[in-house]
């Protein structure tokens, strides 16, 4: 009897595994309206964007101070990573997002073609 109670608990040990390990590899979803706090050394914004995600796929609208722009990026397990392009003087410059998300925030650091850097919070709206 000791040894069957034993193996019904390491079983449901490795279910309650299972579970958690199946839960943490769907990660995050960011679907929706985020309200965005941007710092550069050139200055900061509030831009809104939207995100659609499918999977790790994401999808999405950038909508602030750079105009509006379509976006396209990935979410892995809590990270983020998105990009678009704006009109810089005539030129196109990609704008990408890393950072990390957490529940309804999200932070991390971005970079404007290479030349601006900075740092952005989110709060999911």
């Amino acid at each position: 009897m000791n040894s069957s109670l034993r193996v019904v608990a390491a079983a449901c040990v490795a279910v309650g595994l299972l579970a958690t390990a199946h839960l943490s590899a769907q990660g995050v979803n960011v679907t929706g309206d985020w309200a965005f706090d941007v710092q550069t050394d050139q200055g900061g914004g509030t831009p809104t964007i939207t995100f659609k995600q499918d999977g790790e796929k994401l999808t999405g609208k950038y909508v602030g101070q750079l105009g509006n722009a379509d976006l396209t990026g990935t979410v892995k397990g809590n990270a983020i990573k998105f990009t678009f392009t704006i009109d810089a003087q005539g030129q196109p410059a990609p704008v990408n997002y890393e950072g990390t998300v957490e529940k309804n925030t999200m932070k991390g650091k971005l970079d404007i073609g290479g030349m601006i850097s900075g740092t952005f919070t989110a709060t999911r709206k």
